[in-house]
Formats: structure tokens, C-alpha cells, sequence
């Protein structure tokens, strides 16, 4: 069972997140998830426990509970929604053109 926790300190290491929820079961894989530009931690992360039931009672002891200083959001995860491609950009590109344009006069060069 894969679950969402949030509210996490931007100091808290994958190792803390193991050590914290296999209290409650076997912990798959625990995964911060980082800031791509900076390398930084986004403030939550996933963890994959091996059975719902597990999961069930991690949820049931870390959710709202005091973690390093914050209080734990702890539920199960969703499936991702879909999102546009681009980057929130929509593709547009926004680069200059190169000089030209029209020539007041309409007269052509040869």
C-alpha cells in the first residue's frame, strides 16, 4: 500500500521516514520527493508499505502526529492526476523574431 506524507520537515532523510514507519510494518521503499531545480525537499514524500493492512496502521498512528517538529499528514496516495505537457506552458515559445519586418515604403531590394 502506497501512502502520501506530508507536512514533513525539509530536513527529514528517506532513512528517518523507514525508521519512523517500520514501526508498523515492512517498509517496500520510502521516496522524498525533491525540488528538481535545487535538489531541495519539497516538504512530503511516499511510502510504500507491504500490505494495506500495514498501511492501514500506519495511518491509524502517524496521522496528525508530532514528526521532527511537524504534525504528519499521512494517508493513502492517489493516483496521479493527469496533467498538460510543457510545463504549465502550453509550448508556447516566447524567443524574439530576428529583425525585418516591412519596409514603410513597400519597396523591395534586389
Amino acid at each position: 500500500m502506497k501512502l502520501y506524507v506530508g507536512n514533513l520537515s525539509f530536513d527529514t532523510t528517506e532513512n528517518d521516514l523507514q525508521d519512523q514507519f517500520a514501526q508498523y510494518g515492512k517498509v517496500v521503499e520510502a521516496a522524498l520527493v525533491q525540488d528538481r531545480e535545487t535538489g531541495r525537499s519539497r516538504g512530503f514524500a511516499f511510502v510504500t508499505m507491504s500490505s494495506a493492512a500495514e498501511g492501514q496502521a500506519a495511518i491509524a498512528a502517524l496521522e496528525g502526529k508530532d514528526f521532527q517538529g511537524r504534525n504528519l499528514t499521512v494517508n493513502e496516495a492517489r493516483p496521479r492526476e493527469d496533467r498538460p505537457q510543457g510545463g504549465g506552458g502550453g509550448g508556447r515559445s516566447f524567443g524574439g523574431g530576428g529583425g525585418g519586418g516591412r519596409s514603410s515604403s513597400g519597396s523591395r531590394r534586389y
